[in-house]
């Protein structure tokens, strides 16, 4: 069974899964970030992906709970071992960073930020822009930044 099938097989007939972003930071990343037993955490919408060894065609296939936007968790992989750049490159090409990060805010606190990146096919500079777009969510405050990343990819 397909983790689409497990997914969808626990879900109530017509369950539209569609959070406003502070939910995902809030509700869904802290809730993975700081829950201690991982029975108690909010995952059953979202699974891990590892962004380096898949590509977003294949992301329907594995993270897909309806619709054309998917949701997943990303451990965050550093470019370099001693630095903070992080490696969004792919076998067939990258996500690109575009446009400044949003704030999220509940009750008028930030809790996270928004970066939006878009799928290159190829190799940077001379990468070819297709209409993948991912929104990376990130925890803000006294508990971020973490190494888990909750993303939202949309075609």
């Amino acid at each position: 069974m397909s983790n689409i099938s497990m997914v969808e097989a626990k879900l109530p007939p017509g369950f539209r899964f569609h959070p406003k972003d502070d939910e995902l930071v809030c509700d869904y990343l802290m809730g993975k970030v700081v829950v201690a037993d991982p029975q108690d955490s909010p995952q059953l919408m979202m699974i891990e992906v590892d962004l380096n060894k898949c590509e977003p065609w294949d992301i329907p296939e594995i993270a897909c709970v309806g619709g054309k936007e998917w949701y997943f968790y990303s451990q965050r992989d550093r470019k370099y071992a001693t630095g903070l750049r992080t490696n969004r490159a792919t076998a067939s090409g990258y996500w690109k960073a575009t446009g400044k990060d949003r704030p999220i805010y509940r009750k008028a606190a930030l809790v996270g930020m928004r970066k939006t990146l878009v799928f290159y096919q190829g190799r940077a500079p001379k990468g070819r822009k297709t209409d993948w777009v991912m929104h990376e969510f990130r925890i803000e405050g006294p508990l971020g930044p973490p190494k888990i990343t909750s993303l939202k990819v949309s075609y």
